[in-house]
């Protein structure tokens, strides 16, 4: 499977501590980063994973840190004009796979969710969410087992977004396509996962979900997050 790793952004919510480091590269433990447990846990769970890291702020210091770790590293330059939407357009042609995985490089995860769920092939397209958590910045309401929409602007609110998602070779090329279209409309300072809520509006698109409440996990966006990756860290 492929798994496209997000590690372009500048970490704006937790300067000072990114001014000079991304915050991917906050360690865990005196040898281990948040990057790179995400990538070794890959590997321990899918041996032939083929795994793509999209870097732009600090991008020499992400490649250093993982030249032995087995990856392709793909730039964004255009990082700290542009939003995630624009990481993912250049590495589009990773997107022409049977199974993808999309994943920020903040997010610390436990071991068995890995194993469980983000290692395992799919043919629907879904995206992991966790009802347990409700005071996230970026949240989903759902109808039945579907995604209706996913926002940082929801008033009500099912879950809380997990910033993983995963595509069959089919879902895939519609989101090619849609990276293409609003790319080209400008539309570049979006998230990727935007593309995803136009495909729903626009195509009656089926995303569906995954809710992954009791599993532990973190993204790294301030710095209490930092302590509770660390906590996740130990399982």
């Amino acid at each position: 499977m492929t798994y496209i790793i997000l590690a372009a952004g500048k970490g704006v919510n937790l300067q000072p501590l990114t001014l000079k480091t991304p915050k991917s590269l906050y360690k865990l433990d005196r040898d281990t980063t948040v990057l790179q447990r995400m990538v070794r846990l890959i590997r321990k769970n899918d041996l032939k994973a083929e795994i793509v890291v999209v870097a732009g702020f600090m991008y020499e210091q992400i490649t250093r840190e993982l030249e032995r770790e087995n990856v392709t590293i793909v730039r964004n330059p255009f990082y700290s004009a542009t939003g995630s939407i624009a990481s993912l357009w250049f590495a589009r042609k990773y997107l022409e796979r049977d199974n993808i995985t999309i994943l920020n490089s903040d997010i610390v995860v436990e071991d068995k969710l890995v194993e469980d769920i983000l290692c395992q092939p799919t043919d629907i397209p879904y995206v992991l969410i966790d009802s347990g958590k409700t005071t996230g910045k970026y949240n989903v309401q759902v109808n039945g087992d579907r995604i209706c929409v996913m926002s940082k602007s929801l008033s009500t609110f099912f879950a809380q977004y997990v910033s993983i998602t995963k595509l069959d070779a089919v879902s895939a090329r519609f989101l090619i396509e849609e990276l293409e279209n609003m790319v080209n409309g400008e539309m570049y300072t979006q998230l990727f996962e935007d593309a995803l809520v136009q495909m729903i509006f626009e195509n009656d698109f089926d995303l569906y979900y995954k809710d992954i409440k009791g599993y532990l996990w973190a993204e790294v966006d301030t710095v209490d997050d930092l302590i509770e990756a660390k906590e996740v860290q130990k399982n």
